[in-house]
């Protein structure tokens, strides 16, 4: 009998954290494309990238991800997924009139033109931020929600819906599904322990159990766990049938006060898959799971 494969993500970078906080940290196209390579042969099937412009800060500039993805794909067939969330430094912030910080959704919604994507996140929620004093409005409006999914569908790119809350769930993802703005299998990313987020729910047991309750028929989930929650929760998320992120972006530490790399974070997350009786995904099982088209 064949074993249940899980599906594990590698998000390598993110839009928050630099190499001050973690050396290992890849930052630039090439770098990131050679360390995601090295994780997709430690057992990766997708990865979740963010781009960063020369200076390290962020950006959803089309042509750093139609690089990175070029440079990926000379390597292996990793499921490629680019985010629309950006990050929190860079291009993506703007002041509105109010004085608030904003993330640019017109920034944002070029994530989506990066030539080479399968997918691209889809953040159902609206949170805001608060950073050393600072607070930046992270607003994915239904409006902005029907964008962003009219957008990939005409692309034939999958959105990784990313849910902080059960309302997020229950009212955005459900509401887009009813409007036919996706097809199933519904692939949802349950981001947990996001603290500096108002709006998002810490990681527990129940809580992670309570979510995959209220999930919508037909669909895949993942889970991805900030900091020392990712190690537990994407762990539950495997006995509960779904699949796992880990990465730079999520968890800069291997254990207390020792650094991580990616690579560390896969090699443990694909150990840990196989010790429960599963198996990790191929790029090409990780499509078929997914409703993703098959790459040749």
């Amino acid at each position: 009998m064949s074993k249940q494969k899980v599906i594990v993500t590698v998000a390598p970078t993110g839009g928050m954290a630099g190499k001050k906080q973690n050396q290992n940290l890849p930052t630039q196209p090439r770098e990131i494309a050679e360390d995601v390579y090295r994780c997709y042969n430690a057992g990766a099937s997708v990865v979740a990238l963010h781009a960063r412009r020369a200076d390290d800060e962020a950006t959803c500039d089309p042509a750093v991800y139609a690089e990175m993805n070029a440079l990926i794909r000379a390597r292996c067939d990793i499921v490629l997924n680019n985010s629309t969330g950006g990050g929190i430094n860079g291009d993506m912030l703007r002041q509105l009139n109010n004085g608030l910080l904003e993330l640019n959704f017109d920034e944002r919604v070029k994530g989506v033109e990066g030539a080479g994507a399968e997918m691209c996140t889809l953040d159902a929620q609206t949170v805001c931020a608060s950073f050393g004093g600072t607070e930046i409005l992270c607003a994915t409006t239904p409006n902005r929600i029907r964008h962003l999914a009219k957008l990939m569908k005409a692309r034939n790119i999958k959105p990784e819906w990313e849910v902080f809350s059960l309302e997020d769930i229950v009212q955005d993802v459900n509401r887009a599904i009813a409007e036919g703005l996706d097809e199933p299998p519904y692939f949802v990313n349950i981001v947990l322990g996001v603290n500096a987020f108002q709006g998002a729910l810490p990681y527990t047991p129940k809580i992670l159990q309570f979510m995959v309750d209220h999930l919508p028929k037909d669909c895949v989930f993942n889970v991805s766990a900030i900091g020392a929650a990712q190690l537990p929760a994407t762990t539950q998320s495997i006995l509960l049938g779904g699949h796992v992120r880990v990465g730079l972006e999520d968890n800069l530490l291997y254990s207390p006060g020792v650094p991580a790399s990616n690579v560390m974070l896969v090699e443990r997350m694909v150990r840990i898959v196989r010790e429960l009786g599963y198996e990790p995904a191929t790029p090409e099982e990780a499509r078929q799971i997914m409703g993703l088209r098959p790459l040749h």
